[in-house]
């Protein structure tokens, strides 16, 4: 199993505190804590399922945070967090056999796309509105959806959750990444469960980092009530370009070897 050095630990530790901070707010940890994981020599699926323990403990702080503070009806959001559950697990396990290189080249496009809506959407701010779609179809259809794409692929998943309460179930920024949090966070323990069958977890490294998960979340989700729309859909935006621009930098990409770069 590998082991990491003090030095490294500590530096993925201050990666997991920032990670859980950012997260809480706008999605996107991953974006953080999975190359820190890979630069500090971890094999991917390892890097992977690690990430999945720590990432666990943040998603969970935040979504107990904007539970407690009133902003999920908890009972309302049993029915798609099982399903995102499940569904996660199903992605996980079948990851292997999906068209892995379609998703990793889509991808930075879709990112950039959420990112356009949210910039240039007018008065997206914390009121609610109209509903596309009723509660239970969002959570017969878009939760298991991505609840599988966070067990197969992950990276965005908070993103597009965020897009679809937003477009699809009307809610206002403050409570649509609240109810991303609660319900990536039941897609994360079925990420977790997966990968922790097949032993891929660094179970020290992960537990360490997931403590510096919670306080980081608790920090962001903190900041995010105070402040709402006015720094989450800000930092959406920037969360996504991010991660679009990051995806795009990957040398394993395939938009670049098709491109010949």
């Amino acid at each position: 199993m590998f082991e990491a050095s003090l030095e490294i630990l500590l530096l993925l530790t201050l990666a997991a505190f920032f990670a859980g901070f950012m997260d809480a707010i706008a999605g996107g940890g991953g974006l953080v804590t999975i190359p820190a994981l890979l630069l500090a020599g971890f094999p991917p699926v390892l890097a992977l399922g690690t990430n999945k323990l720590q990432g666990m403990f943040g998603s969970g702080a935040a979504a107990y945070a904007y539970a407690k503070a009133g902003h999920v009806r908890v009972s309302s959001q049993i029915f798609p967090a099982v399903f995102s559950f499940l569904a996660s697990i199903a992605g996980a396990l079948v990851a292997t056999v999906l068209p892995a290189d379609l998703l990793r080249g889509m991808l930075p496009f879709l990112l950039i796309a959420v990112a356009l809506y949210f910039a240039f959407k007018p008065n997206l701010n914390d009121i609610d509105r109209a509903q596309r779609i009723t509660p239970f179809l969002f959570g017969l259809t878009i939760a298991p959806l991505l609840g599988f794409y966070d067990g197969a692929f992950g990276p965005g998943t908070g993103s597009f959750f965020m897009l679809a309460f937003v477009g699809l179930a009307g809610q206002g920024m403050l409570k649509a990444t609240a109810h991303t949090k609660f319900l990536n966070f039941a897609s994360n323990v079925g990420g977790f469960a997966a990968f922790a069958a097949v032993g891929a977890i660094a179970w020290k490294v992960g537990l360490v980092m997931g403590l510096a998960q919670i306080a980081g979340a608790r920090i962001g989700a903190a900041f995010a009530m105070k402040k709402g729309a006015r720094i989450i859909k800000p930092l959406l935006v920037l969360v996504c370009v991010a991660l679009a621009v990051r995806l795009l930098m990957d040398g394993d990409n395939p938009l670049l070897r098709y491109i010949g770069l």
